[in-house]
């Protein structure tokens, strides 16, 4: 029995490899009553820099106008049409020519998902599935596209057993006999598993078993993560347990070379009475921590670095959907274009970025080096002709008194003194632009009142009014540290 499962656990060592930058994209749902024309579907896309969708069908007024985008879409089979094409080899040829070939390649179509949770959701279906996914993946090779789209289809994390500790995980053997050969299949066509991961049901089912901390992604001290007792991996959150469970699962079947790619999780901003956690503060924290945790490459335990790619559940608020309230409000945007909530997105880069306000700051990256950050302050506060009297003791931005929360003030005033160019918010790769205020207390940034890059004039009596201990620093480097390092990126 221990020789069995260290066999398994050397299996589990897979050759999953990132072939691709990992990505967030957003799953665009349409039981709206005032649905959005696409024309302001893909405006609100642009605006927000959200560069991959999902589509539950192949709407061609979308397709059309997602047209010369850049915009990656994945299309879907709806499940209502499955029947059909897994019975017939000649009615997925008509699919993908209808869908496909009538868009492609000026419409940036890059997978197939065929059928949603089909295994779950259509039982009497589920023989048809593999018939399905070969048939739309022939007719990709008739068409010499099987090498640019992917086939697949979304499966629920429900039907992974046993899901913690994730070394333990195995399929829900019931349904092995369509499992394995659609793994065989998406392992033949280098295709990804579809996995649609929903940690907010977790919780709401475990009775209090999972914190809520845990589903959220918040950071948790090293004695509050949970332990795989067989790997010794340690997991801070819902998210990355599911994902390795479901490589563990796989590895169980002899499966090691099938990347995962989540097409859908999110969090409700509201529900009734008997869903408390539904609310907007805890839509923003899991959005918000789940796309750094995407686009910072995290990783999971299992594959740390390799980051897996994510659609998020979803656009817009769906308020003809059925069920219960949260049902209605799994959106990041009104049918209006409004942001349900402004995610806090700071050094995540610009996607999702969606302040209608236009409020962005700049401020210093997660992980910056603080020596080239104090660097940073002294050249901005410096030659940077930055006013950074509210940075000094007893002024309003003194406290916290640390490299960071100086920087912040620093950079953004600088950023917003020149006009918020792009290029000044760089500090030699040490910043980044923000959509999240950073402004406590009675410390206001610029960008929160709404000056645009109209900033007061620096104080021209700054370096000979204060003599300070902070006054000191810049001056002994302002010229060694600020003219060496930073003069000639910065003032490029």
């Amino acid at each position: 029995m221990v020789m069995h499962f260290l066999l398994l656990l050397l299996l589990a060592v897979s050759t999953v490899a990132a072939d691709e930058e990992p990505f967030i994209g957003v799953n665009i749902g349409t039981d709206l009553s005032d649905m959005p024309h696409p024309t302001q579907t893909v405006a609100l896309l642009k605006a927000q820099q959200i560069r991959h969708i999902r589509l539950y069908n192949a709407d061609s007024a979308m397709l059309t106008t997602l047209s010369k985008s850049g915009i990656q879409v994945a299309i879907s089979v709806p499940n209502e049409e499955l029947l059909a094409i897994g019975q017939s080899n000649s009615t997925a040829l008509n699919w993908v020519s209808r869908n496909v070939l009538a868009y492609y390649p000026s419409t940036n179509i890059t997978s197939i998902c065929v059928g949603s949770e089909v295994l779950t959701t259509l039982p009497n279906a589920a023989k048809l599935l593999i018939n399905a996914l070969k048939y739309i993946h022939s007719a990709l090779v008739a068409s010499k596209l099987d090498s640019k789209i992917k086939v697949s289809t979304p499966l629920p994390s429900t039907i992974i057993l046993d899901s913690f500790p994730p070394s333990q995980a195995f399929f829900n053997t019931s349904m092995n006999q369509v499992l394995i050969p659609m793994l065989d299949f998406l392992q033949s066509t280098q295709s990804y598993l579809m996995l649609n991961i929903y940690p907010y049901f977790d919780y709401m089912e475990s009775n209090g078993f999972i914190p809520l901390d845990y589903a959220l992604f918040k950071p948790l001290p090293p004695n509050k993560e949970s332990i795989d007792s067989n790997t010794l991996l340690h997991y801070s959150n819902v998210f990355d347990a599911v994902i390795d469970a479901a490589y563990f699962a796989m590895s169980y079947l002899n499966y090691t070379n099938i990347p995962v790619i989540v097409t859908e999780t999110g969090w409700p901003s509201k529900g009734s009475s008997n869903e408390p956690d539904a609310t907007l503060d805890n839509a923003n924290t899991y959005n918000s921590n789940l796309i750094k945790h995407v686009l910072n490459k995290n990783g999971t335990p299992k594959h740390p670095g390799i980051g897996v790619s994510t659609y998020i559940y979803e656009l817009y608020n769906e308020d003809k959907k059925p069920g219960a309230l949260s049902e209605k409000n799994w959106g990041l945007f009104d049918s209006n274009g409004v942001p349900v909530y402004v995610l806090q997105l700071t050094n995540s880069g610009a996607v999702l970025a969606n302040d209608t306000k236009n409020e962005t700051y700049c401020v210093a990256k997660d992980g910056a080096d603080p020596k080239m950050l104090q660097a940073g302050i002294d050249w901005a506060c410096g030659p940077g002709k930055v006013d950074c009297s509210p940075l000094l003791q007893g002024e309003p931005c003194y406290d916290p008194d640390n490299v960071v929360a100086h920087a912040n003030y620093a950079f953004d005033a600088y950023y917003h003194q020149m006009g918020k160019s792009t290029k000044s918010c760089d500090f030699n790769d040490m910043a980044t632009i923000s959509t999240s205020n950073p402004s406590h207390g009675s410390c206001i940034f610029a960008g929160s009142l709404g000056r645009n890059g109209n900033a007061p004039e620096p104080s021209p009596n700054f370096m000979d009014s204060h003599s300070s201990a902070y006054e000191l620093r810049i001056r002994s480097l302002l010229i060694v540290i600020g003219l060496l390092i930073w003069g000639e990126v910065v003032l490029l």
